[in-house]
């Protein structure tokens, strides 16, 4: 049988002599497991070999291991040996490579699945009171690498103490950990060409790092499971 889907760029390899994840392509992770790995619930498309699927739904620390993916998204661990592929509603996958010393706040709704050896704490975004968005992160630490998903190419934005951005509460993916957080005030673009009065808020982020924005403002609507 022969077909361009049979190329080879599209073909999924042998197991990995080392362990841990690796682009399959530009929509999905393929992570050799040799003992355990995090991912988000509902993500593994595909996996051979012998492993294990636990939810983390359960017990106080299920619940803060369901929390750090916000909006009601939940962890799973995977256990055992074998390959698993992971994706997201074919969202653009990257794969970030933590050094020691190396943090990145994240919104939960762009986790895809790390290494174990990461440590994550969820944290309010300070100034962000009770607006949508980026409201709880996970500040990701340690060494290890974790794979985020994003609607769309991402837009890496530098920010300088001298030029703070300002960024869509439902746009933001991450930043770096040491910038300022805040919320902004101001009139609604959408609101103005309706004719109405109602406020846009932004996330404003101030002093030396970069913020990851997706270019898109649409929210998922996501299931508790």
């Amino acid at each position: 049988m022969k077909s361009d889907l049979f190329a080879s760029e599209h073909l999924a390899q042998s197991a990995a002599a080392t362990p841990g994840m690796t682009l399959q392509n530009a929509k999905s992770v393929k992570y050799t497991v040799n003992g355990e790995m995090l991912a988000r619930q509902g993500s593994m498309v595909a996996f051979r070999g012998n492993l294990q699927f636990e939810r983390k739904g359960q017990g106080i620390g299920g619940m803060l291991k369901r929390a750090v993916t916000g909006e009601g998204l939940a962890l799973m661990s995977v256990r055992g040996q074998g390959e698993a592929w992971f994706a997201h509603q074919a969202g653009n996958c990257f794969i970030v490579d933590f050094e020691p010393g190396d943090s990145l706040s994240i919104n939960g709704r762009n986790v895809l699945c790390f290494d174990p050896t990461l440590a994550y704490e969820i944290k309010m975004v300070k100034g962000a009171g009770m607006t949508g968005g980026g409201l709880f992160n996970s500040v990701f630490t340690g060494t290890g690498k974790l794979a985020i998903v994003c609607d769309g190419n991402p837009i890496i934005i530098p920010v300088t103490a001298q030029s703070p951005v300002y960024v869509d509460t439902d746009a933001v993916v991450g930043w770096s950990t040491r910038l300022e957080t805040g919320l902004h005030r101001s009139q609604s673009v959408g609101s103005m060409l309706r004719g109405g009065s109602g406020e846009a808020v932004q996330l404003m982020l101030r002093g030396e790092g970069f913020v990851i924005v997706r270019p898109s403002e649409v929210t998922e609507a996501v299931a508790n499971h």
